[in-house]
């Protein structure tokens, strides 16, 4: 018998092995807990995390063998897409849909009117420093990067006609343009425009906040018309010069190939590729420069401020090839406004939760104490359209929809990968 205890537990020591981080090295092993740390992710079992960290490795050694490239003008880093494949990537992030009646809409459009003259374009302009450009936003897993790209060239024309820098609600797109766009599903920057002249407005980013998913439109928040455009125009395709132009008119949105692995894990400098010229992504000009003898692009993407250099990115400009570097001289466009906004919509009104108790607009009702299914005591939670937790003290943002009541967390679940927020307190 004792043979069979002997291999018993051997067998027991070889099962527990295959359980072990199965890292090339320690340091990778490191790397990735603190990689996790500094991003926020879990996982749902060991068999997950195993399989990220095998990701992380691969993305890990291209990363290193990129930036060891002395010739390179720009760097690639283990950001917050490092333990994804470069497949799951395309998938997740990206979302510019051309249909074939693409062509159609475009000639809808007046091409390229209003435009600086092309003797009095300057060397360089950043619309950032001319307070045009909103704060760098994130649009996670859903595939609405067209409607990021929209709000953002409606908000810098507003500011230039306007004095005024006002975030716009994406999600109201997501929701409701739906005639050609399909939210998290893909869409289209010059579908976007005909849905704001249509709708007479926009609402805010503040009072139709983003989900991060597709849901159902809020008919009252898409009447609250905020900010206009009166039409829109589309630059002619391969004409770096006409973009150029348009870009020191005012932000102006672009389609691009971003589903290239460099892009995806690309840190700072000027992009050079490799990527294709076929079109997946939408992000916006904002500007333009020079450095080291090669001109630039400057882009703000809408995958949050950990990717690139805090959000943005430079992308070779005058590279020799009509269609630009990643097909970014292809698909540009540009909302024109010339009409004042309407007159600012009456205050909201409170939320009320009972005949006695009232939250303020913007916070969500929560009950703190109930019996016999009455609710006898009522608390407000400092976020709109919030989860209310089962233990009657801490709510959780509508995008972080998990109360995790044992270790005081929020969560939400993006495929394999759960991310996590702090709680708030009623």
């Amino acid at each position: 018998m004792s043979w069979l205890w002997s291999f018993m537990h051997l067998l027991l020591l070889f099962l527990l092995l295959l359980q072990v981080p199965t890292c090339k090295s320690s340091s990778i092993c490191n790397l990735f807990d603190n990689w996790c740390k500094e991003y926020g992710k879990t996982y749902t079992s060991e068999q997950v995390k195993q399989q990220r960290l095998k990701v992380f490795e691969e993305n890990y050694e291209y990363v290193t063998q990129h930036n060891r490239m002395a010739n390179s003008s720009y760097t690639l880093s283990l950001n917050a897409f490092a333990d994804i494949t470069n497949n799951e990537f395309k998938a997740k992030y990206l979302g510019l849909s051309l249909s074939k009646s693409d062509p159609v809409i475009r000639l809808n459009s007046t091409e390229g009117q209003n435009l600086v003259k092309e003797s009095d374009v300057p060397s360089s302009l950043d619309w950032r420093k001319e307070g045009a450009v909103t704060g760098v936003k994130d649009q996670g897993s859903c595939g609405a990067c067209w409607s990021f790209s929209a709000t953002g060239a409606i908000e810098g024309i507003n500011k230039i006609v306007t004095g005024s820098l006002v975030s716009l609600s994406e999600q109201e797109l997501i929701d409701c343009d739906k005639s050609y766009n399909d939210g998290c599903g893909g869409g289209l920057m010059d579908y976007a425009y005909e849905f704001v002249i249509k709708n007479k407005g926009l609402d805010t980013e503040e009072d139709y906040p983003y989900q991060g998913r597709d849901r159902s439109c809020n008919k009252d928040k898409m009447k609250r018309h905020v900010v206009t455009i009166d039409s829109y125009a589309d630059i002619p395709e391969k004409n770096e010069k006409k973009l150029q132009q348009a870009v020191t008119t005012q932000p102006i949105s672009v389609g691009i190939c971003g589903s290239g692995t460099s892009f995806q894990l690309y840190s700072g400098g000027i992009f050079t590729g490799p990527c294709s010229t076929s079109l997946d992504h939408a992000v916006l000009i904002v500007g333009y420069d020079s450095k080291d003898g090669k001109d630039y692009w400057i882009v703000k993407n809408s995958w949050g401020k950990y990717w690139g250099m805090n959000g943005y990115m430079h992308i070779l400009r005058n590279s020799g090839n009509e269609e630009g570097v990643c097909g970014i001289n292809m698909l540009a466009s540009y909302p024109i406004k010339t009409s004042p906004n309407p007159p600012p919509s009456p205050s909201p009104e409170p939320v009320r939760c009972n005949i006695f108790t009232y939250c303020s607009s913007g916070e969500t009702c929560c009950c703190a104490k109930r019996f016999l299914g009455i609710c006898f005591k009522w608390k407000c939670c400092g976020a709109e359209s919030a989860i209310c937790c089962k233990d009657h003290i801490h709510c959780c943002p509508h995008d972080y929809p998990i109360c995790d009541t044992t270790r005081n967390l929020c969560l939400k679940h993006i495929g394999n990968t759960t991310v996590v927020k702090q709680f708030g307190k009623l």
